[in-house]
């Protein structure tokens, strides 16, 4: 079949690279300018060079037989090391962090298969027994089936016309957001920690040296992600206002007067911590139409992945015709 996936992140690349393998032709459209979603590497120019920041996922862990062979191999391809974070740890045992940036590893997925880049899907309709993929651009897209692969409150919204029974899926299942903020510093912070771990409801949830992963370079960078309360609370607020907030936040919390820094962003993700609980990926075999993301089994890069590839299987190889 000629299957076009919506979303170009983990759940969507898995997907496509298993059903390439079963032989069908898969086309990959995303929003976004290249591999990372929210497994994204910014890059900010400043005085002392350029500096690097994973400002969405900061690390995977990994349970799944499967999933370990995949890192394994991407272990061996250069893309994906372990992280320990060091004295004062936050992160999780047995962590794995994608080099040199979080999206490395997505990179290397995507550059074996048909992604398109900064392709907004606005609708998908009926074309006959197949789809019509139409993008924001005007350009529309033939397919015999489609899987989207986005977070859940996008996937309603894209399905509400087309599937409004799978859209409910999507729309029971809420996402939690996240401010971020990116610090770069001349040099390093007068602290031996690499990493710690707040608290939901307070500013900081979340703060880590971004040079302590394994092949970063640049400046000193630090990630600071507020908790999901207090970024749902704050969701609509000024960014500057944000950075500010989360910069006290981390100050208090290192017990150290922050230099100026050299650079400071601060980024909103509206759908960042997908909830937990689902069929794990969604295929109607009828109007071949399937959905995958970390969102249908809990809030994991390992999820995504493995939703992604339990999609693939449900659809699985293309029947081949009897030969007389």
């Amino acid at each position: 079949m000629r299957i076009c996936i919506v979303g170009a992140g983990m759940a969507g690349l898995a997907c496509a690279e298993a059903l390439t393998q079963r032989r069908h032709v898969i086309t990959l459209l995303d929003k976004g300018r290249g591999p990372g979603g929210r497994m994204s590497t910014r890059r900010l120019a400043t005085a002392a060079g350029e500096a690097s920041f994973d400002h969405g996922a900061q690390y995977f862990t990994v349970r799944d037989p499967a999933f370990r062979a995949r890192v394994e191999a991407w272990m061996a391809a250069g893309c994906v090391a372990p992280w320990t974070a060091g004295e004062g740890a936050a992160a999780e045992e047995g962590a794995y962090v994608g080099v040199p940036g979080m999206n490395a590893p997505l990179r290397q997925m995507a550059a074996g298969l048909d992604v398109v880049w900064g392709a907004r899907v606005t609708a998908i309709s009926r074309l006959g027994e197949g789809w019509r993929v139409t993008r924001d651009d005007g350009v529309t897209d033939a397919a015999d089936a489609v899987v989207v692969a986005i977070p859940a409150e996008q996937a309603a919204d894209l399905l509400l016309t087309a599937a409004p029974d799978l859209a409910l899926l999507g729309q029971r299942s809420r996402t939690a957001p996240c401010w971020t903020v990116m610090l770069a510093f001349a040099e390093r912070l007068a602290t031996p920690l690499d990493s710690l771990k707040g608290e939901g409801a307070k500013a900081l949830g979340w703060a880590a040296r971004n040079r302590a992963k394994p092949g970063r370079t640049g400046p000193e960078a630090w990630v600071v992600q507020a908790g999901p309360a207090w970024s749902t609370e704050h969701l609509e607020a000024d960014s500057d206002w944000v950075a500010t907030q989360l910069s006290i936040a981390l100050a208090e919390r290192l017990g150290i007067v922050l230099p100026t820094p050299l650079s400071v962003s601060a980024h909103r993700w509206r759908y960042a911590r997908s909830a937990t609980g689902g069929p794990g990926a969604v295929w109607d075999v009828n109007r071949r139409l399937g959905l995958c993301g970390d969102w249908l089994i809990g809030p994991r890069v390992e999820a995504a992945w493995m939703s992604g590839t339990a999609l693939a299987e449900r659809i699985g190889a293309p029947v081949q015709a009897a030969t007389l």
